[in-house]
């Protein structure tokens, strides 16, 4: 199965240069399904992995002005402060078995798994539906940048729980609330998700034994996918790509639940 595991890597990091988000949401399920690390440990290691691969891929953005530093901050500033406080306050308080009911033991791994996968599903729904006018034309621009920034905190609270670098929620904040230009918002979105993962790791990474040498294989992987994701986006549409995406994203959020749940 890691062969396989290898091969997603690459596509995670494709995703994320050719769309500017949704890739990091399957970088746990292949950590868990495709080389058998454990939930906890996985959400660790997806933090490093999304956010190196993101910075890298944010490079060529602010290359071509494609970054807006004060939005990211807008955003990455409450997100930094949830990441900070889910990781080192909010994760340590879940027990390892959480309750029973019957013969169903609601473990954290179980937990966390079943969490990822609601939010699969609400990643999916973003991604297939189509584009619409924003419907905050009419509140003031101040209102809208606090709502960024509450967002912002909503994203930090995700990506520290789960490991996951919240892309597909940023994007359309940034597009919608704050009138970011999409390849504007692909690219201010890869530094945020970059800034919020690694800062959520190396806050957190004292609590687990980790092997630098297999996270340092996929991070590889994932920033070559990143690369030329990010060189896609040159010549593709990511907007035309992103419903495909989106329903294999929701067939893996179903499979999750199936799978853990039922069997």
């Amino acid at each position: 199965m890691e062969i396989f595991g290898y091969i997603a890597s690459v596509f995670i990091g494709i995703s994320l240069g050719l769309l500017g988000g949704g890739g990091s949401i399957l970088t746990v399920p292949v950590l868990v399904y495709l080389f058998g690390i454990d939930v906890f440990l996985a959400t660790e290691y997806s933090l490093f992995i999304v956010g190196v691969s993101s910075l890298v891929g944010s490079f060529s953005y602010f290359k071509n002005g494609l970054v807006n530093v004060r939005t990211a901050l807008v955003f990455g500033i409450p997100s930094v402060i949830s990441i900070f406080l889910t990781r080192n306050f909010l994760l340590p308080l879940i027990p390892d078995q959480v309750f029973s009911l019957g013969g169903f033991l609601l473990t954290r791994n179980l937990l966390l798994l079943l969490i990822f996968a609601a939010l699969m599903i609400i990643a999916s729904y973003k991604m297939i539906q189509k584009n619409r006018d924003s419907k905050v034309k009419n509140i003031a621009s101040k209102n809208k940048t606090v709502l960024a920034a509450g967002q912002g905190s909503a994203v930090g609270i995700i990506t520290g729980l789960l490991g996951a670098g919240g892309g597909f929620l940023i994007i359309p904040a940034l597009v919608n609330l704050l009138k970011t230009p999409m390849k504007v918002a692909i690219g201010t979105s890869l530094v945020i998700v970059s800034f919020n993962s690694l800062i959520g790791f190396f806050s957190s990474m004292n609590s687990v034994d980790i092997d630098w040498n297999f996270l340092a294989t996929i991070s590889a992987i994932s920033i070559i996918g990143i690369v030329i994701g990010t060189e896609l986006s040159k010549i593709i549409n990511g907007k035309k790509l992103k419903p495909i995406f989106g329903y294999f994203i929701l067939i893996m959020g179903i499979y999750i639940i199936i799978k853990e749940v039922l069997f």
